[in-house]
């Protein structure tokens, strides 16, 4: 009877690692073909597009031993995202760089989820803006850093890529295709500059105008104080639309980061303070009669007053708690 008893939970035994093996065997096949699918979809496009059934099935359900960066975003027409369709043009770079290069593995996968083509995806995810960009890896869930901060480091495809290392330690040399606009136009600029040069060469006297220098330094001021490089670095979006509301916002509401068109406003400010000042120095300093002098110094006070007290509430709105304002709160 012992001897009966032992050969049965030897074979109940044997059931059961028979049975794990197989299931390891069946997890090994699942995972394969996912592998193979998403491989065969990236060597014909870089970024794969998803709708909600492929975003269950090869990225929620388990197994999966490879990253997934997703771009959710909302491409068509009549939803009138132009930040979409900026970051899409640099998420695509950094899949492009990814996919010809020495990088490319299936460790990782660039996806995107178009809002009408897998809203259920964002339902899942109560997920109510875009672009936003996730890394999905290859256990468990998303953590924060896995979320990128889009309002923080812009959607430039080099501050994609530093994220993306972070996250998954794959290192991605982004590489731009040619951009011939940028050397057409100094091309052109240089042969103005030329010609004018050649056709004023009897009379050079404007290479020495002092005014015209100056208008160009302070334009070069202008457009650097107010933070035009910056937006060069980080590619920050123009402005940001609410999805729920409709408002558009130009001036971001953190001091970490800016909108395109928030330098712009601050140029302007600042142009006309510099205007401003400009006025009151030639009121105190020009030979012109009393009158016309008063009121350029009117003037004058009136254009550093105004452009001084938005630029003292753009400041404030940006830094919580800054106390002081200007005739503006």
């Amino acid at each position: 009877m012992a001897a009966f008893l032992r050969v049965l939970a030897l074979a109940f035994l044997a059931v059961l690692a028979g049975s794990g093996v197989g299931g390891q065997k069946k997890k090994e096949m699942v995972l394969s073909e996912k592998v193979n699918q998403l491989m065969e979809w990236a060597s014909k496009r870089s970024v794969i597009r998803l709708n909600g059934d492929k975003f269950r099935r090869l990225i929620k359900a388990p197994p999966r031993n490879y990253s997934v960066i997703v771009m959710f975003t909302a491409l068509q027409p009549h939803r009138q995202c132009v930040v979409c369709k900026q970051a899409d043009e640099e998420y695509q770079i950094l899949a492009n760089s990814w996919r010809y290069s020495s990088a490319f593995t299936n460790r990782i996968f660039f996806a995107m989820v178009d809002f009408d083509e897998g809203s259920d995806v964002f339902q899942m995810l109560n997920m109510n803006s875009a672009p936003t960009f996730i890394n999905f890896p290859p256990k468990g869930k998303p953590k924060k850093g896995d979320t990128y901060e889009l309002q923080v480091r812009g959607f430039a495809a080099e501050q994609l890529a530093r994220w993306v290392a972070d996250r998954t330690d794959v290192n991605i040399r982004v590489i731009r295709p040619p951009n011939y606009a940028g050397p057409l136009m100094l091309g052109l600029l240089l042969a103005v500059i030329g010609g004018l040069v050649y056709l004023r060469r009897s009379n050079l006297d404007f290479l020495y105008n002092k005014t015209g220098w100056a208008f160009a330094a302070l334009c070069f001021v202008l457009a650097m104080t107010s933070g035009q490089m910056w937006n060069h670095i980080r590619g920050p979006p123009y402005a940001h639309k609410n999805p729920h509301t409709g408002q558009v916002s130009y001036i971001h509401g953190s001091s970490q980061a800016q909108f395109v068109a928030e330098t712009h406003i601050v140029l302007l400010f600042n142009a006309g303070v510099t205007l401003g000042m400009v006025l009151l120095h030639e009121a105190a300093t020009s030979d012109l009669e009393v009158v016309k002098r008063k009121i350029m110094c009117m003037a004058g006070i009136g254009l550093v007053v105004f452009f001084f007290s938005w630029l003292l509430s753009i400041f404030r709105s940006k830094y919580h708690g800054y106390p002081y304002s200007f005739l503006m709160s």
